[in-house]
């Protein structure tokens, strides 16, 4: 716990057996109240790595996408009554200690969300971050803080915490399934008048950490100048894209109201 709020860091997982451990090792149990990992159908022992460790562990039958983890992250997480939520990899790509300080800015009520960033300290390049990718996130991040209006040093890290209010009241159902919700998720953020805050993140791109490969890349750049001229068109009263229609069954919120029926029921 941290300022009498309680401390979720969620996990979403595909094949990361190898790296779980030294990851869940190096998580700040003393403030982290629940650790949840969603394994979405890996080839490998991921599951039982996460049992053998005494993490609560949900599996996907079938392989959803990284974006559909996360929605299945976070509902867990908040039905468990978490305060504050950190998403945090499971193939030591970020350095798991951050959680306190993330998880901080969001308990001292100055921030609802907080990212970490990779380019704030400078270090992506050195951290293994091939050079196509550090070109690609610059452009991508300069041409989204203009859409949007932000001035945000990097939409697209993968290492962030959220508020409960937050998570509760953004329509991330609406949202992609793949790893663009990692990117839409932060538009409506924008949309929603949410308080974003950024932590200098180092990174480490190892043999054994996760990443798209080019196809993917340009994939997820293609949904990244979607959203973004969606939003822009959103600002300007010409469009509604459902990701930022708000509408209230599109929300945990909604999602976890309904369980709670049907289990009074």
């Amino acid at each position: 716990m941290l300022s009498g709020k309680k401390i979720v860091v969620v996990m979403p997982a595909f094949n990361a057996e190898r790296t779980l451990r030294s990851t869940y090792e190096a998580i700040p149990h003393e403030v982290v109240d629940e650790i949840v990992l969603t394994d979405d159908a890996s080839g490998d022992a991921t599951a039982a790595v996460a049992k053998a460790l005494g993490i609560r562990t949900i599996v996907h039958d079938t392989n959803l996408g990284y974006g559909a983890n996360q929605k299945t992250c976070y509902a867990e997480a908040l039905r468990l009554g978490a305060d504050v939520v950190v998403m945090l990899h499971p193939d030591y790509q970020y350095d798991p200690r951050l959680v306190t300080p993330i998880a901080s800015m969001i308990t001292s009520g100055v921030y609802d969300v907080v990212l970490g960033s990779r380019i704030l300290g400078g270090t992506a390049r050195a951290g293994g971050m091939p050079l196509w990718k550090y070109i690609g996130n610059r452009l991508l991040t300069l041409g989204q803080n203009l859409a949007l209006g932000s001035k945000l040093s990097e939409f697209h890290t993968g290492y962030r915490g959220f508020s409960r209010h937050a998570l509760m009241s953004l329509p991330l159902i609406a949202n992609s399934n793949d790893f663009v919700f990692d990117n839409e998720i932060i538009i409506q953020a924008i949309a929603g008048r949410l308080r974003i805050g950024e932590v200098s993140c180092p990174t480490s791109y190892h043999a054994d950490a996760s990443s798209i490969n080019l196809a993917r890349s340009v994939t997820y750049g293609m949904g990244v100048i979607r959203g973004s001229l969606e939003f822009a068109g959103w600002r300007m009263g010409i469009t509604t894209p459902r990701i930022l229609e708000r509408r209230i069954g599109d929300t945990l919120e909604y999602l976890l109201a309904s369980e709670s029926v049907h289990t009074s029921d």
